[in-house]
């Protein structure tokens, strides 16, 4: 068994419909969703607003990897385009971080996976919603374990308020 997160964005579309894509493509694994947020682009490329949300997903038969493909094919599905980084996009999937059977957080530090995700401690956008499903939640940043909400706390007050709930919702 493995225990992800995944956070999930579109501003490109049906940005709502694209985002429950995801969950819908993730079927049974899907064990939480947080509220939907709307968030400025991050990255400097001019751009539309994101919705973001993050899931909570766990499955027996999958590890990192598995979570990457699934999110790769997700992104495949919802015919996202990678040309720019930092781009518009239809639909992004991350993997946050990944926990094995025993609870251990996965470490992976190759071309194709970085885990835990190199960013997610300066991203609001990641942190907000991952806190409203999981207060209690912990990412490893320099090699040390540390509470989400006290990442969420260090960072700038404009990076926080640039954060919006909104009254959409995503289906399990």
């Amino acid at each position: 068994m493995s225990r992800a997160v995944l956070s999930v964005g579109s501003n490109l579309g049906d940005r709502l419909a694209l985002l429950q894509s995801a969950v819908d493509g993730l079927g049974s694994a899907v064990r939480a969703v947080s509220g939907v947020y709307e968030t400025e682009a991050w990255g400097g490329v001019e751009q539309g607003p994101f919705l973001n949300a993050v899931l909570i997903v766990e499955d027996p038969a999958a590890d990192e990897r598995g979570w990457l493909r699934r999110a790769h094919e997700l992104e495949q599905a919802a015919e996202r385009v990678r040309s720019q980084r930092w781009g518009p996009r239809t639909l992004d999937v991350d993997v946050i971080s990944c926990h094995d059977s025993v609870g251990t957080e996965v470490r992976s530090d190759d071309d194709e996976l970085t885990l835990p995700h190199p960013r997610a401690h300066l991203r609001a956008f990641v942190l907000v919603p991952w806190l409203s499903v999981d207060p209690e939640a912990r990412l490893t940043v320099d090699g040390r374990p540390r509470p989400v909400a006290d990442l969420l706390d260090e960072l700038e007050p404009a990076e926080r308020a640039g954060v919006s709930s909104t009254d959409l919702v995503l289906q399990l």
